[in-house]
């Protein structure tokens, strides 16, 4: 039942069940959507705490570009639902993420360089010092739109 909800395979299922596997971001996030849950619940072990501060060397890097880009899991508030991002990526990479659960809103910072947003068949530029935001309960996708290194932060908030 769990392989039909999140469409992912039995065999990985059984196999991240056993330890023997490593899930993409794609796979976790399908995972968390299929238990209606957020990521950081879903990768998380402890309950949350009045104050929590998650240093920045601990936050688990859930995505790694060809060259040398990260997708950073900074922090999550999961009786929120919400997660903030840290992602760097360098020309050429891009992350394609599937349709998230119905209702699930991300919005982008762009700090450096110029994010191309791939939404509904077409690309969105969002240049440094701007946002963007938009519905994620459709495939969408980010890479650099030029030449430079993009640094972005991405805040999640998974619909109840």
């Amino acid at each position: 039942m769990l392989s039909a909800r999140s469409g992912v395979s039995k065999g990985v299922l059984v196999a991240l069940e056993q330890g023997r596997g490593n899930p993409s971001l794609g796979t976790l996030c399908r995972l968390s959507d299929a238990f209606g849950t957020t990521l950081t619940s879903l990768i998380g072990t402890d309950d949350e705490p009045a104050v929590a501060v998650v240093e920045g060397d601990r936050a688990p890097v859930l995505w790694r570009g060809e060259a040398g880009g990260t997708g950073v899991l900074l922090a999550g508030i999961q009786t929120a639902g919400l997660e903030v991002w840290r992602w760097r990526m360098e020309p050429g990479e891009v992350h394609s993420s599937d349709a998230h659960a119905a209702g699930t809103l991300e919005l982008a910072v762009v700090f450096d360089g110029v994010l191309r947003l791939g939404y509904d068949g077409q690309a969105v530029d969002v240049p440094a010092g701007s946002a963007v935001h938009f519905r994620s309960d459709r495939p969408h996708s980010y890479a650099p739109a030029d030449e430079g290194t993009l640094l972005f932060a991405l805040v999640v908030v998974v619909a109840p």
